[in-house]
């Protein structure tokens, strides 16, 4: 425990205070005094000292009052409260509002000395037990972010950073990254930590469906509307609001939702009165929402509130040295869910996961991995228990007839294709071999100006 703990002193009495700070000074604590309670209040709403020290009968303000107010502003600091004229009645009151100790006048210096350094004991035994609950907290949060590169390094290191604050954060990245999984850690690692985490797609409904979920209804504001229905942002009150995929959210719904963030206020469809919220927003999308902004398809004030903070994550192909232990991680959890013992993989396997592309991402890493621990019979994943496409990945993306590197869009366009023309065409199947949903898979046949024959019912 350091002897450099702050000791806050009030006392209407000039000597008595003087002399006490005397004392607590030469026993190498910083002793902070004030005659006046009304400056000790002032200081307390600015700074947290670790021990207070209150005399219990002072002018307009008493020592129960600032005890009270103290334990309100920073409830880890203790108070010992003196006093001339001791009741049990003062005693017991004061223990009731959390004083650690109540100490009759004259008291001794040994005594004083004793109570102060229990009390910072106390202090200090709490703070180091949050502190390790915090640490268990971050890693067993962290851990589920798998990766030893230094991308993923620098993302565990800004959600470190970002989590204690209240700013909103923009997450960008390619489907599959996992972009909520990112936004989930730094709300657990946030103080809204106990209250709500609530999650909405922007780009899954029509205009008038995103405000009824996001804003909620009133009774009667419509046709079928027979109760009140809080929305999600109501809900996330006091937590974290997750815009996935905002880039694709409509402009008309991009005005309302800046007005909630500088307001800090909705109301409901239907509604008149406005409902107050206190909501920390972080968002995702795989666009590039600058270009968006300039294009006119996002609002760039809104863009401008939301990218307070930015965490951007790399594609799998751009760290491709944690294939292995994500793949490692997925045989464990697939292997355990499935109630096999698969020991690991074949050399061969793992050099086609390494040199693969992964379009799909982490996502399609996982629904490769849940494939090969279903088929597999030997105990050790094979290049057998691969897909197809990832077992002529020599022949179907590198080798090609102008002997030419071909660059990673022009891998992409080719193995979506490939998929298509594996799957007959059925763009259910490819999102789901590929790894990611219908919409991210229309995206990049508009993107690659691929229009593959419709499949045949």
């Amino acid at each position: 425990m350091s002897l450099k703990a702050t000791i806050l002193i009030i006392d209407d009495e000039r000597i008595a205070l003087k002399n006490l700070s005397y004392f607590l000074e030469k026993e190498g604590y910083q002793v902070i005094s004030f005659q006046s309670p009304q400056k000790a209040l002032k200081y307390l709403e600015t700074s947290e000292p670790d021990l207070v020290i209150t005399d219990l009968k002072m002018p307009d303000i008493s020592g129960l009052q600032l005890l009270k107010k103290t334990k309100e502003l920073h409830p880890l600091t203790e108070v010992i409260v003196i006093t001339g004229y001791a009741t049990i009645n003062t005693a017991v009151a004061a223990m009731k509002e959390g004083a650690y100790y109540y100490l009759e006048k004259p008291y001794k210096l040994e005594k004083i000395r004793k109570i102060v350094q229990e009390a910072l004991l106390k202090r200090h035994l709490v703070l180091e037990n949050q502190r390790l609950k915090q640490e268990l907290k971050e890693n067993t949060v962290l851990q589920q972010i798998k990766g030893e590169s230094p991308e993923i390094k620098k993302v565990i290191s800004i959600i470190k950073q970002v989590a204690n604050s209240n700013s909103n954060v923009l997450i960008t990245g390619e489907s599959g990254t996992g972009k909520e999984l990112v936004a989930k850690a730094i709300h657990a690692l946030s103080p809204r930590n106990n209250k709500p985490f609530v999650a909405f797609n922007c780009g899954a409904l029509t205009e008038e469906l995103i405000a009824n979920e996001l804003f909620g209804h009133e009774s009667g504001a419509f046709t079928g509307a027979t109760s009140v229905k809080k929305g999600l942002i109501e809900m996330a009150n006091q937590g974290t609001l997750f815009l996935d995929e905002i880039g694709d959210m409509p402009i008309s719904q991009q005005i309302k939702i800046l007005r909630v963030i500088q307001e800090k206020e909705i109301l409901r469809v239907g509604g008149t009165k406005p409902i107050k919220i206190d909501v920390r927003f972080i968002a995702a999308t795989h666009k590039n929402l600058r270009q968006e902004t300039n294009q006119g398809n996002f609002r760039q004030d809104l863009f401008y509130r939301l990218n307070v903070i930015s965490i951007n994550l790399p594609a799998l192909r751009e760290r491709k040295e944690d294939i292995p232990l994500l793949a490692n991680y997925f045989l464990v959890k697939k292997s355990q869910e499935q109630g096999k013992n698969i020991q690991g993989f074949s050399v061969q396997a793992m050099y086609l996961l390494r040199q693969y592309s992964w379009p799909g991402n982490i996502r399609e890493l996982e629904n490769v991995i849940e494939r090969a621990v279903t088929l597999n019979t030997s105990g050790i994943i094979s290049k057998n228990d691969l897909p197809d496409y990832i077992n002529s990945i020599d022949i179907t993306v590198y080798n090609n007839a102008s002997q030419e590197i071909p660059s990673l869009e022009e891998i992409e366009k080719r193995y979506i294709s490939w998929i298509l023309e594996k799957c007959n065409f059925n763009k259910t199947k490819a999102a789901k071999i590929i790894g990611i949903d219908r919409v991210s898979l229309w995206r990049k046949l508009k993107k690659y100006n691929l229009n593959p024959k419709p499949k045949e019912e």
